[in-house]
């Protein structure tokens, strides 16, 4: 009888942990468990990569390179201290899978798909963590929204993984063939920019199918539709081509990736067009490269040409693509097209003498642009200090370091070739930069600062000048 009685306290001592536990969890913020949350997949994939058999060479990979590629593979960024064919086992390349997928999709998407299938009821908190996950406008419909984007994603991955086969399968046979046509095409429509085709050349990249439109054009195209963002895609699947009918915030994203692409291309075509990174391509091939060149700083990390034999004006133009990045709710990373078209658009407010910010024939809050101003500055104060942190500790060019620094705040992956030999302080750097762009600027501060409250009051109003 006495054992059963201590099992019975046991058993209610656990219940009422579990209970207390379970409060505690719904105490915290959302965006603390985003937070952290991110924190966990990284250093979970980390231990993965550091176990022996995750190596080619069979050996233990250091923690901070581990540590490095599992926040470049979570953070979707694509920046490698090895080549990811050459140093990584099968296992190893497939928990760096794992993790893009979950990166770019968010992981708070895919638990609540699996929470859904498990027929579990699906709570108030768990739906403020997927909108907080996918950047939505409001809670309802969020689960909806979970299940739209998985399967629109995997919808989208399998195809460019078929169509990228037709390439590779005659190339490498069926086996390889299909491993590496989804690799990429996951890796491409989640802008990880994560490559195995080491067995060219270590970090090659495209450069070896820098002449073939099947696998240049189908990448391109799964980088723009993993950075158009999710709620863009259910604006067009519900409004098909009726531009009207589509919500500014899906004009704003459709407008800024159309003229970024365009103009990017264009001006890579003309720069780039005697260069030492186009040599030996005809018109077209320079145009295509072009096109994929403009592309891929949205924020894949793919090149198809060699980026160190890039003239500066270029490296300066990538630069720029780089920190804008792709759209919120989306794969991609950047201060985020809509944000650059925001500070555009207020521009012309302002040279107009307008007071209210309006594009399309619609007004938005002023909020709106406090937050993009305040995205902005923390992205330009955070890479540039990054970026001369990083040259005086290397002794490296200050364009290379800024190019790296970008690339990493940005999740891109694109690099002119010095992050294999980068030291401890310099790669930490650049983890922090590849998560705060992956969580987000306003989650990391939300999570860090507590709410205030409302203002029950306001100080006295007095002008400053400015410019």
């Amino acid at each position: 009888m006495l054992a059963q009685g201590d099992s019975a306290e046991e058993q209610s001592f656990i219940a009422r942990l579990a209970l207390k536990a379970k409060r505690v969890f719904h105490r915290i913020e959302p965006v603390k468990i985003l937070v952290f949350g991110y924190l966990a997949i990284i250093l979970t994939g980390a231990l993965l990569l550091m176990l022996p058999f995750s190596s080619k060479d069979n050996v233990s990979t250091p923690f901070i390179d581990s540590l490095f590629t599992s926040c470049s593979a979570t953070c979707v960024t694509g920046l490698v201290v090895f080549d990811t064919f050459t140093h990584w086992t099968v296992f190893g390349q497939l928990v760096l899978l794992c993790l893009i997928q979950i990166g770019g999709l968010g992981f708070m998407s895919m638990a609540i798909v699996i929470v859904t299938f498990t027929g579990k009821k699906i709570g108030y908190g768990q739906r403020i963590l997927m909108q907080e996950s996918i950047s939505g406008p409001q809670v309802g419909g969020v689960v909806r929204m979970a299940r739209f984007v998985i399967s629109r994603a995997l919808f989208v991955e399998v195809a460019g993984a078929v169509i990228i086969s037709l390439s590779l399968i005659p190339q490498m046979g069926w086996k390889n063939g299909i491993f590496f046509s989804v690799f990429h095409s996951v890796s491409a429509f989640c802008n990880a920019g994560f490559d195995i085709f080491g067995k060219y050349g270590e970090r090659s990249s495209l450069i070896h199918f820098n002449d073939d439109p099947i696998i240049i054009m189908t990448i391109a195209l799964l980088i723009i539709c993993g950075g158009l963002g999710f709620y863009v895609w259910d604006d067009i699947r519900t409004n098909r081509l009726h531009w009207k009918k589509y919500k500014l915030h899906s004009k704003l994203v459709l407008s800024t990736t159309a003229a970024l692409i365009a103009a990017g291309t264009v001006l890579l075509f003309a720069i780039e067009y005697n260069s030492p990174a186009f040599k030996g391509m005809g018109v077209m091939q320079k145009l295509m490269n072009a096109f994929f060149m403009a592309v891929t700083p949205r924020t894949a990390g793919y090149n198809s040409v060699d980026t160190a034999l890039m003239l500066e004006p270029s490296l300066l133009l990538t630069i720029v693509l780089m920190l804008i990045g792709g759209s919120s709710g989306s794969t991609a990373g950047g201060i985020k097209t809509t944000t650059f078209s925001v500070l555009i658009t207020n521009f012309f407010v302002v040279s107009k003498r307008h007071t209210n910010l309006q594009a399309f024939r619609r007004r938005m809050d002023d909020s709106v642009l406090k937050n993009a101003v305040t995205i902005v500055s923390a992205y330009l104060v955070l890479f540039l200090f990054v970026s001369l942190a990083i040259s005086v500790i290397e002794n490296l060019p200050v364009i290379d370091c800024m190019y790296e620094a970008v690339s990493a705040i940005g999740t891109v992956g694109l690099t002119t070739g010095i992050t294999g030999g980068l030291g401890v302080i310099s790669k930490c750097l650049l983890i922090f930069l590849m998560y705060f762009g992956r969580v987000g600027c306003l989650t990391i501060i939300y999570a860090i600062r507590k709410n205030g409250g409302p203002e029950l009051s306001k100080l006295p109003l007095e002008k400053v000048a400015v410019g």
